[in-house]
């Protein structure tokens, strides 16, 4: 969570708010509310609002708020008040607003889904979202998508067309690299091992590699010979391990490997 906030951070501080790319959530409001409200600066306001949201939460959602929201959002908003002091940033730290726009919404993007791989949250306008869940049956997701297209249309009013539309363009990157980020971070590798040897291939999952493994029994259909065929799921380095393992135990051994990036169960994510 730590190291997932230290990347948000970064891309919000040094490219986000020099550019005044608002691209939603609390941070493209304390952009906005940063150029009619001079005598604060966006991570001043930042921390306000956070701290705010913070408090309603808790009075509204209770225990079931989280401890880990509560971490991370006061976290950032307490290192970019830091930031602010010990490092003012007054203008952009290159001419090329497009390479920093790729930073400033890379670099949340990343941040948070690091933060979502660990069952926790930026806060900010995620807190209404629990709030919204818990009393209305609105569909979450495109209603934070609307406040997000409103946050950064109203870029475009505060700070020009320019700057507007490199937001619009931020908003639709970060929606697409988000998911993108988790699932490579989530990916596992799907094995479906057809062979004749089950016995030394299980042996090697179950001893070597520590994971667990079905398996089936099969009837080529050119053939109708039996074949047993071995169902596993294991990570990227395991995945190679394995696969130069089987061609050594059974040359003839047919493969079929798959990217996954959800599993639920042992050894993997929970049901919850």
């Amino acid at each position: 969570m730590t190291v997932g906030t230290l990347i948000m951070v970064v891309g919000i501080y040094f490219f986000k708010y020099p550019n005044h790319f608002s691209t939603g959530g609390v941070s493209g409001i304390s952009v906005i509310l940063g150029h009619y409200i001079p005598t604060l600066t966006p991570a001043t306001i930042g921390l306000i609002i956070n701290v705010l949201l913070l408090i309603l939460g808790y009075c509204i959602l209770g225990r079931s708020f989280g401890i880990r929201t509560t971490f991370v959002t006061l976290l950032q908003s307490i290192l970019l008040r830091i930031l602010e002091i010990i490092l003012p940033m007054e203008v952009p730290m290159t001419d090329q607003p497009f390479l920093e726009l790729i930073f400033a919404v890379s670099l949340p993007a990343i941040g948070s889904a690091i933060l979502f791989n660990a069952d926790a949250s930026s806060g900010g306008t995620d807190i209404i979202a629990m709030i919204m869940r818990k009393y209305s049956t609105l569909d979450i997701g495109r209603a934070l998508l609307m406040s997000d297209c409103i946050i950064t249309f109203m870029a475009c009013v505060a700070f020009g067309m320019t700057t507007g539309l490199f937001s619009i363009l931020g908003l639709v990157i970060k929606s697409l690299l988000v998911d993108m980020v988790l699932e490579n971070l989530n990916i596992n590798k799907c094995f479906h091992i057809i062979t004749a040897h089950p016995e030394a291939i299980e042996h090697y999952i179950i001893n070597n590699l520590h994971r667990g493994a079905t398996r089936l029994h099969g009837v080529g259909i050119y053939s109708h010979e039996g074949r047993e065929v071995i169902l596993t799921v294991v990570n990227r380095k395991q995945a190679v391990i394995l696969r130069r393992y089987i061609r050594s135990a059974d040359p003839g051994a047919f493969l079929l490997i798959n990217n996954t990036s959800e599993i639920i169960g042992n050894g993997f994510r929970g049901v919850n």
